[in-house]
């Protein structure tokens, strides 16, 4: 199979006498995948990547896919940073590891977090370090019950979520996630997360005639309803990603983080901004929470951190929390043992630097996005299409078998899957949640090269639509 558009990539496996068959027979004999049906995987056999430069990716068998998800929404610089690889090089040459217990720290981590507090909003300039963000989320949780103590309120332990919200896979972050095919199987969520709705996506909840405002007030409303039952007293924070990533891709309507915020403020509730997805320059702004004008008490993030080159993951805390804790005689007895790593920290540190040097949160950003998002929009027509929407540099595509009553194909998710394999087979990635496709490409994408990549998709979706009305 050969995919359209494709180039001969290094033959790094001919060179090595192993074949994309041999590495699909080890995957499949000792690798167990995440977010996977395994046996469905090894009957088919995994794509084998094997190379990335700029927006590009290519497979053992030479064809090159241009990455519209940026990895997992992650590398703002796109692959192959030669600066970044020489960055990493010499941090390991000169400190391999070190940790940050034993009260030390290494240059590195010390000038990124004050890098960090600059980009930050004002006040939140402390922070704290992990390696993902499923750390950082489940760190926050910690933090925020450690704060509730310390401030005598030790009933503050619950956290409230929305449905259809995602925040990681560890046993905390996974409860505050809003998707109930990650709870049964594993027991979840934790007593301590309630869930609210309607999830704050107009497109699939406003009711017949509601405005996008009175939209916004029905499912902040929501929020306070929940705050009520549960007594203020007895919750601690609310989270919410500033668009919602994995479980759709929504973005929030008018008005709606305004009245959220208000919420929390008038019940004391810390208001935590999940930024793994939205920070760095994905929405337009260094942090979500920027673009959208509201300012949170714990902001965590991840991906963008480091454009995906090293695992690593931080969270802010603003003035408050970070004193009590700071003042407290108690050891906050919580670390990972890559806290802060130097090689990271020194990744993650030129990173950001390079994304402001660049202009990617600044003019070339935003001509960037103006293109994507023009482009973006001009696909509405399309027969398979229900709306299309984004921001900054996320897009989202709904698939609908009828445009005017929004109805979905059936079986729920066929023509997702359908749509994201012919991607792949046309030389493109697009990501598909159910019959959600999303977008999430480098912003270091070219015009050129986002002219491309909706061409490609173009192509997949009229191959999509003559599959599902066939």
């Amino acid at each position: 199979m050969t995919i359209a558009g494709s180039a001969t990539s290094p033959q790094h496996n001919v060179e090595t006498g192993k074949t994309t068959a041999y590495y699909q027979a080890l995957d499949n004999a000792h690798h167990l995948h995440p977010f996977t049906t395994h046996h469905q995987l090894r009957e088919k056999k995994p794509r084998v990547i094997e190379r990335g430069k700029g927006v590009y990716l290519w497979d053992t068998d030479g064809n090159r896919i241009l990455d519209g998800m940026a990895g997992l929404w992650c590398s703002q610089l796109g692959y192959g940073v030669e600066e970044l690889a020489d960055v990493a090089s010499d941090a390991i040459k000169n400190l391999s590891y070190y940790n940050t217990f034993f009260q030390t720290t290494t240059p590195a981590a010390a000038e990124l977090s004050a890098l960090i507090a600059e980009k930050t909003p004002a006040g939140l300039d402390q922070i704290f370090y992990a390696s993902s963000g499923s750390e950082a989320n489940d760190t926050a949780i910690k933090l925020i019950w450690y704060y509730w103590n310390l401030k005598g309120q030790p009933q503050r332990k619950k956290i409230i979520a929305r449905e259809r919200a995602y925040h990681g896979t560890t046993i905390g972050a996974a409860s505050l996630t809003g998707l109930p095919f990650m709870h049964h199987i594993f027991d979840l969520p934790i007593d301590q997360v309630a869930h609210i709705g309607p999830t704050p996506h107009y497109f699939e909840y406003a009711q017949d005639g509601e405005s996008e405002e009175d939209f916004a007030s029905r499912c902040a409303q929501a929020l306070e309803d929940k705050i009520l039952e549960l007594g203020p007293e007895n919750v601690a924070a609310f989270v919410g990603e500033p668009v919602m990533g994995a479980g759709g891709l929504m973005i929030p309507p008018k008005g709606y983080w305004q009245k959220i915020e208000a919420i929390c403020r008038k019940y004391g509730v810390l208001l935590w901004s999940d930024e793994v997805i939205c920070g760095f320059g994905r929405t337009g702004n260094w942090f979500g929470c920027q673009t959208y004008g509201f300012t949170p008490d714990i902001l965590t993030m991840a991906k963008g951190i480091s454009s995906g080159y090293i695992p690593m993951s931080a969270l802010a805390l603003n003035e408050e929390i970070a004193t009590t804790i700071v003042n407290s005689d108690d050891e906050m007895a919580h670390g990972f043992t890559y806290s802060g790593h130097p090689v990271a920290s020194a990744v993650a540190l030129r990173n950001i630097q390079l994304i402001e040097e660049m202009g990617l949160v600044g003019k070339r950003g935003e001509e960037t996005a103006a293109c994507f998002q023009e482009h973006l929009a001009s696909l509405g027509e399309h027969p398979l299409i229900g709306q299309t929407r984004g921001i900054g540099m996320l897009g989202a595509i709904e698939l609908v078998s009828d445009k005017e009553t929004k109805e979905r194909f059936h079986p729920e998710g066929h023509a997702g899957g359908t749509c994201r394999d012919n991607c792949f087979e046309t030389g493109v990635i697009m990501r598909a949640v159910g019959d959600t496709m999303f977008l999430s490409p480098a912003l270091v994408i070219t015009p050129d090269e986002i002219a491309e990549m909706f061409d490609l998709i173009g192509t997949a979706l009229d191959k999509t639509h003559a599959a599902l009305v066939a």
